[in-house]
């Protein structure tokens, strides 16, 4: 038997002594209506109601095409909005549309058009042209006029406007045009045309002249391209530039008429030279053959010459501010230039130049051999035996030439006085218990044979040793000597002068 709510939450209550809610079921069944309400809706429109859709434009359109809630605003090709709604205005519809934020922004001249999903019929879509840059945003709630929209063509659109009328003649428009593509031409129609067509029905020639395409699209999108240019708005600036130039024309319309009569004339005088036209333009296609390699290698050096271009701009923009800048340095420079200054020193330059001549000749075959003969002698003989090291207890481990100036530093050390102010040769009296002599070389000063001093320890030795005078030839260059050796026999340390021994007091 079935229990009421009431008594299984009693009886609850007094099992476990706590009490358990349970909703009524007029409360759940609430529940589940606004579940299977709400949860569809959102699911289908993706909005939460009474709140906003965001950034929200509006674009006006000639007729109400079949575009439906939901359905994608794309710009170029990627997908950045839906519509969230659609009106109509009289005979045209208003269409309410969002775009993200990856959309943004969208310029006042921004153009949207509907274009089909499905091939002929089918599930539409707004394509969206943001517009140019250099226009204003528009702001959120903007309307896109019907200016700049426009609508997919419906296929009942399409046999609406070919009733039997208009049938009839696109019939006939495509019969004479298959005739005239098939037609082959008589020996009286060929003496007029190309060598090329001769002969040859209109398929036939047109099938001669694809083999033409190729070069023909490719020189078409470079000049395509060209037309884009080099920066923003170089295209637009193009058009304005033509619409002044046509509205000059406008302004001399009588001008413009007479342009047109005499081209009239000019024309009326190449009809009566039909002849000769008729050969030149048969006589134009050999020299445009020769002429193509010629074009194809200028249009091979256009590029670079382009970059140049370029890349010269700014020089030349700074060309003016160069030239002021020059204006004193040229004045200075024609002071100088002139006969007080530089026109006396090119004076004495072109008196000078006989003597410079001859001193340059006579340079060239004395000065420069013996310049050569000591450069010679100093890289082969004197820099080798500056650069070598005298090993010794002595020895600093470096070149002899570096030993060489630091005893002149020592030098210039020992010639300055206690406090540095001044030079000053000092000279320090030696004393000892050793006894030394040394032979008098000369004996002028003294009538000893023999010069006595007293050290304090004993010479060890004397290094280097001096030996005899080197023999003098003048007739053997320097760099042909050998590099001496300066840890020679002579190099070594020798016998004590003066020594202890032997010395005769």
């Amino acid at each position: 038997m079935s229990r009421l709510p009431e008594r299984d939450t009693r009886q609850a209550s007094n099992k476990s002594g706590r009490f358990n809610w349970r909703p009524s079921n007029a409360a759940i069944a609430v529940i589940f209506i606004l579940i299977f309400t709400i949860g569809p809706y959102l699911a289908f429109t993706g909005h939460v109601p009474f709140t906003s859709y965001g950034y929200e434009l509006k674009a006006t359109f000639s007729n109400s095409a079949n575009v439906a809630l939901n359905s994608p605003v794309r710009i170029a090709g990627v997908e950045v909005g839906r519509v969230i709604s659609t009106s109509r205005d009289g005979d045209a519809t208003t269409v309410s549309f969002t775009v993200e934020e990856s959309g943004r922004p969208i310029h006042d001249d921004a153009f949207a058009a509907i274009r089909p999903r499905i091939f002929l019929e089918g599930n539409f879509f707004i394509e969206l042209d943001p517009g140019s840059p250099s226009a204003p945003d528009m702001d959120s709630g903007d309307t896109i006029p019907v200016s700049h929209t426009s609508t997919a063509v419906q296929l009942d659109e399409v046999f609406s406007a070919l009733q039997s009328p208009v049938r009839a003649d696109l019939s006939r428009l495509l019969e004479s045009y298959g005739t005239a593509l098939t037609h082959k031409p008589s020996a009286a129609e060929d003496v007029n045309q190309l060598p090329e067509v001769q002969g040859k029905s209109g398929a036939e020639a047109l099938n001669g002249a694809l083999k033409y395409g190729g070069d023909a699209g490719r020189y078409s999108s470079q000049v395509t391209n060209a037309f884009l240019g080099t920066q923003q708005q170089d295209l637009s600036r193009l058009v304005v530039g033509a619409g002044r130039a046509f509205g000059a024309f406008a302004s001399r319309q009588s001008d413009l008429q007479g342009l047109i009569t005499n081209f009239n004339v000019f024309t009326g005088a190449l009809a009566t030279q039909s002849t000769n036209l008729a050969t030149t333009i048969h006589l134009a296609a050999p020299t445009l053959r020769t002429a193509h390699a010629s074009l194809v290698a200028l249009n091979r050096t256009l590029p670079p010459l382009r970059t140049y271009a370029i890349e010269l701009t700014p020089a030349v923009a700074e060309l003016p501010a160069l030239i002021s800048a020059s204006k004193p340095w040229l004045k200075q420079t024609r002071a100088v230039l002139s006969g007080k200054e530089g026109g006396g020193v090119a004076k004495l330059l072109r008196e000078s130049t006989p003597g410079l001549a001859g001193a340059a000749q006579a340079g060239k075959e004395t000065t420069l051999p013996q310049i050569n003969q000591l450069s010679l002698c100093t890289t082969k003989v004197m820099v080798p035996t500056a650069n070598q090291t005298i090993d010794d207890q002595f020895s600093t481990g470096g070149p002899n030439y570096r030993e060489f100036l630091y005893n002149l530093t020592n030098f210039a050390g020992v010639g300055q006085n206690f406090d540095g102010n001044g030079p000053f040769l000092r000279a320090q009296v030696g004393g000892g218990p050793v006894l030394v002599g040394e032979p008098n070389p000369t004996g002028n000063l003294s009538t000893e044979k023999i010069n006595y001093a007293h050290t304090a320890v004993p010479p060890i030795g004397n290094q280097p040793q001096l030996g005899g005078q080197p023999p003098f030839k003048p007739d053997v260059r320097c760099y042909t000597n050998p590099v001496p050796n300066v840890n020679g026999r002579l190099g070594q340390v020798g016998a004590p002068t003066p020594s202890t021994g032997g010395v005769n007091p």
